[in-house]
């Protein structure tokens, strides 16, 4: 008789549904951790996997969009704490959870904080190449942002002085970590932009976990290194160490010291360019002055006094009369060659003789008369020409009681006007030279005057 009025059975979808329902609006806003295993990633782009500790295991599911927000892909052995939709596949019957959040178990906010700001930022262009600016290759002044008590900032010193002893450190202290350390580094940035007496800013500090670091994560502190009108070097932590401050530097160092070698130029290897540029100009000017001399040298050569000029000539004329003797004695020679040939001619035709010889005698005499006339015409024009030329021959018109008035400048003078009283003057005769003095003009009197 109970078994009549007992309540009717639940098929399986239904107990899933209603175990479904209650799961979904009793288990809302939760976050669970726990070890990721069994990890699949389906070609759809969605991972499956199980969170586990080590008395428990419960399914999981992150589908593609979600998993393309994450900062990296899931791995296995990851710990990870997820919050999401706590249900049951009723398909199966599995208990699950359809995750919609995840952050890594250790780094939690923090890390999160991290990325939301630097995807924040990188979509404000903060962090984008063009941006930076180049460094001074020889700055004078070092600015360096740290903690006076830090290792950092003695590495930093050391490695500038070692570096280049000339260049000046000023030092903008600041606390590297701790609460409010933040607004201290962001303060400091603004006072040596403030100042405007560096040249160049480092940014610094020793490693230390992502806590120790987290200032350089601030938005405060990456903004004031963005907006610096000085050029920033970010020197934070060890090599494996990224802080959004390295982002927003004009360049990242690895260390502190890696950052002072960057902003310092070698003193030892600025010498020895120095002495290589002192070589090269030293070669430069040794082959600039060989070849002044030897050009100084040609020109020397080029340059003839008046007389070596005139002897010149005199060999040019005395050859040309050698050459017109040698023309004229082989054009007699050809004449008499010839003339022979026609004796032989005649000689062989033998037409009248008396005629022929007779005009033999008259051309003979003609031949004589004409090479006579050559020879005189260029007598006379060879004597014209020595004439000519010992007329206009300088030492000539000296001869004839001319003489030449020189300053002592070398400069001729042909006009008496431009000569002053006192002046030293040199006069040239044919045969030497004397130094005379200008005398004050002398007013002659009149021969007719009574």
């Amino acid at each position: 008789m109970s078994e009549l009025f007992a309540p009717a059975a639940l098929s399986v979808s239904e107990l899933n549904a209603c175990a479904r329902q209650l799961l979904e609006q009793n288990l809302v806003g939760l976050w669970i951790a726990g070890e990721v295993s069994n990890l699949t990633r389906a070609a759809s782009g969605h991972y499956y996997f199980s969170l586990k500790d080590a008395r428990a295991q419960v399914r999981c599911v992150l589908f593609k969009g979600v998993a393309q927000q994450l900062s990296q892909p899931l791995q296995e052995g990851d710990d990870l704490e997820v919050s999401g939709k706590i249900s049951i596949y009723e398909a199966r019957g599995e208990f699950q959870i359809t995750i919609n959040a995840v952050r890594h178990k250790g780094l939690g906010q923090l890390y999160e904080a991290y990325e939301r700001l630097k995807q924040q930022l990188t979509a404000e262009g903060l962090f984008s190449a063009e941006r930076k600016r180049q460094l001074p290759t020889h700055p004078k002044v070092v600015g360096v942002v740290t903690s006076l008590a830090a290792a950092a900032l003695r590495d930093v010193v050391t490695t500038l002085r070692r570096r280049h002893s000339g260049i000046r450190v000023i030092i903008y202290p600041t606390a590297v970590q701790g609460a409010g350390s933040e607004k201290q580094i962001a303060s400091a940035i603004a006072s040596a932009n403030e100042h405007a007496q560096a040249e160049i800013l480092i940014v610094c500090r020793g490693g230390g976990s992502i806590e120790d670091l987290w200032s350089y994560n601030e938005e405060v502190v990456v903004r004031a290194v963005a907006n610096s009108a000085i050029p920033t070097v970010s020197g934070v932590g060890h090599e494996t160490d990224f802080t959004l401050t390295d982002f927003a530097a004009d360049i990242r160092a690895p260390t502190p010291t890696a950052a002072a070698e960057l902003v310092s130029p070698d003193m030892a290897q600025l010498r020895h360019n120095v002495a290589q540029w002192q070589t090269r100009i030293h070669h430069l000017l040794q082959q600039r002055y060989y070849d002044a001399s030897q050009r100084l040298d040609w020109l020397a050569r080029q340059l003839k006094h008046p007389q070596q000029k005139w002897q010149l000539q005199q060999q040019q004329l005395t050859d040309l009369q050698r050459q017109l003797q040698l023309n004229m004695q082989r054009q007699l020679r050809q004449q008499q060659q010839n003339l022979l040939q026609q004796q032989r001619s005649l000689n062989n035709l033998r037409p009248q003789t008396t005629h022929a010889q007779q005009a033999l005698t008259y051309r003979k005499q003609q031949l004589q008369q004409y090479g006579h006339n050559i020879l005189l015409h260029a007598q006379q024009r060879l004597q014209q020409q020595a004439s000519i030329l010992e007329a206009v021959s300088p030492l000539q018109i000296l001869a004839r009681g001319y003489s030449v008035v020189i300053n002592q400048r070398g400069q001729i003078i042909s006009d008496s006007s431009k000569l002053k009283t006192g002046q030293y003057l040199n006069i040239r005769f044919a045969t030497g030279e004397r130094s005379v003095q200008v005398a004050p003009p002398q007013v002659q009197s009149d021969l007719f005057d009574n």
